[in-house]
């Protein structure tokens, strides 16, 4: 069995919803979810004008492959209303399942990076991960999720919610 760490996110829509169904697809298809951070309402990342996101991570056991568990994260945010373009990275969407960690394993390829590049840059990944996974060891930077939610520069407001 596989553990890894997904951030689940979205700013449009019923947002509340989207992160329910998520979870419970992820449970259903991907594998079961051991631990959930709460919800965080947050200011969108790198983009101006655009709506709050809620965010939150969880811990989930899978038998799935890194490549396979992409592909299933793909399918469900597609199920639940994604629509991708690629003209811009950070649009706004109704749900997005990042792959933070997957074990303790490295993968660069064209289509996956593991560890998520940027998740020692983003308090809206820092916050609800160090929640479940402060301990946790990053394993190309060799410092606890706690040190890197202490060591960044991100200022953008994380503020957790009741849903």
């Amino acid at each position: 069995m596989n553990s890894a760490y997904l951030c689940l996110g979205g700013n449009i829509g019923n947002r509340e919803n989207a992160l329910h169904l998520a979870l419970i697809k992820i449970n259903e298809i991907v594998g079961q979810i051991t631990s959930k951070s709460k919800v965080y309402e947050t200011e969108a990342w790198g983009v101006e004008n655009q709506k709050a996101y809620l965010n939150q991570c969880v811990k989930i056991e899978t038998k799935l492959t890194p490549n396979e568990l992409i592909s299933a994260l793909l399918a469900i945010e597609k199920s639940l209303g994604r629509e991708r373009t690629f003209n811009h990275t950070y649009e706004p969407r109704t749900l997005d399942i990042d792959i933070l960690l997957y074990n303790d394993i490295i993968v660069n390829t064209d289509d996956l990076i593991i560890p998520h590049p940027r998740l020692q840059l983003r308090r809206f990944v820092l916050i609800p991960l160090n929640e479940i996974a402060s301990n946790y060891l990053h394993p190309l930077l060799n410092k606890t999720i706690f040190n890197l939610l202490i060591e960044c520069e991100d200022n953008s407001e994380v503020k957790q919610i009741k849903i």
